[in-house]
């Protein structure tokens, strides 16, 4: 008997006789039926999953067709892939469109400001995602012809794509044959094999790697791609996966087994650590000082309130005077503002006061009207304290 398995690392429990070999491409659960032509098993599966793609497929924006092939532009799809990196869909769409009106092409956005990319990138996190994404529209435009390159080896030149993003911008934009790796894919190649390893391991990535480029078919590159992915952000998801409506059910080990949701393995958790902050609001009349951080780091280049470590147990005007140069009032406690990060989580305690007399202005810092900090790209907590102040 034929069996169809996505190439698990252990052997199948019934090894084919001896002399008899395993079909190149299996997936589990695929049988010919008398009256259809037999195809190969990989084939069936790139036709089901197509088929329920281009029924089933999101409307998102950076999907829009164009020219003869109905590709997506490589822009959108750059822009969308950098933009997508740990961030929900629905998270990233509104982002999508302010870029897109704003930045029309990438040789606009190679031309602007920094600081006018981190601000219309604000409270959508990650800032090295968009300091890259300049970087690399700056190279495209100077090396390229302004042309979003086609090969995966020319992608891989450019800040902030690696291999997973070089793939799906080739695939998705040129249609080449080129195998993507998101979460979603992971998640979903996991399943069919019943690939019960660790895939944050480098031998299981390995062999997903090796996976997502063995099934690739020879047309519609981009759109199995995405329907992979598709399938994994709407049917195939971490938690209570939908397997009942699952268009390629009958090709899925872990749905046989009737353990989908214990495959990937959880990832073990570990004790996140906390960084306290004291974010001290100067005013001086209408004007709020505020500061750029530095060049490197976390929220390079955005401004904040002026954020330092505790030094006690609250700020006071001898602190303050010591560290800044600042005569001031006494600093009164406005707010706790919480933010969690991947790796760690942040406690900022929002302090307010006010200038008593002329000072000399701290370095790299300016003083601000509450209308005119809008220009300026801050961090998702200094958004907060700001709303705090305001209120």
């Amino acid at each position: 008997p034929m069996r169809f398995d996505l190439g698990r690392f252990a052997p199948h429990p019934n090894p084919l006789p001896a002399g008899e070999r395993e079909p190149k491409y299996t997936f589990g659960g695929f049988q010919p039926t008398k009256s259809a032509p037999m195809l190969r098993p990989a084939e069936q599966f790139t036709k089901t999953i197509l088929k329920w793609y281009a029924r089933a497929r999101r409307d998102l924006p950076w999907r829009v067709g164009m020219g003869r092939r109905g590709l997506p532009d490589p822009y959108y799809v750059l822009l969308s892939e950098l933009m997508l990196q740990q961030t929900q869909v629905a998270t990233v769409i509104p982002y999508f469109g302010r870029f897109i009106e704003q930045f029309p092409t990438i040789a606009d956005l190679a031309s602007a400001d920094e600081q006018e990319v981190l601000r219309l990138w604000q409270g959508l996190g990650y800032y090295s995602r968009a300091r890259n994404l300049h970087k690399a529209a700056k190279k495209i435009v100077a090396e390229f012809g302004s042309t979003i390159p086609r090969e995966v080896e020319r992608l891989l030149t450019l800040p902030g794509v690696g291999r997973y993003t070089a793939g799906a911008i080739a695939s998705l934009a040129h249609d080449a044959k080129a195998p993507i790796l998101d979460g979603n894919v992971i998640r979903v190649l996991s399943r069919l094999d019943h690939l019960t390893a660790d895939p944050r391991e480098k031998t299981a990535l390995a062999h997903l790697w090796k996976r997502a480029d063995e099934i690739l078919p020879d047309k519609q590159v981009g759109d199995f791609n995405s329907s992979l992915m598709e399938l994994g952000a709407t049917i195939c998801t971490p938690r209570a996966p939908q397997c009942l409506i699952c268009p390629v059910r009958s090709f899925c080990e872990s749905a046989e087994r009737g353990d989908p949701e214990s495959i990937p393995p959880p990832k073990k958790s570990k004790p996140t650590p906390l960084v306290k902050r004291w974010i001290i609001a100067i005013r001086h009349g209408d004007r709020w000082l505020i500061e750029q951080r530095p060049p490197t780091g976390r929220w390079a280049g955005l401004w904040q309130f002026i954020t330092r470590e505790p030094g006690g147990k609250s700020p006071t005007p001898t602190w303050v005077k010591q560290t800044l140069g600042l005569t001031v009032s006494r600093p009164i406690k406005r707010a706790t503002i919480d933010h969690a990060l991947t790796h760690r989580r942040y406690q900022f305690t929002l302090y307010a006061c006010d200038v008593l007399n002329a000072s000399p202005q701290p370095p790299l810092s300016v003083w601000a009207r509450p209308a005119d900090i809008d220009r300026y790209p801050f961090s998702t907590p200094q958004i907060k304290a700001l709303g705090e102040l305001q209120s």
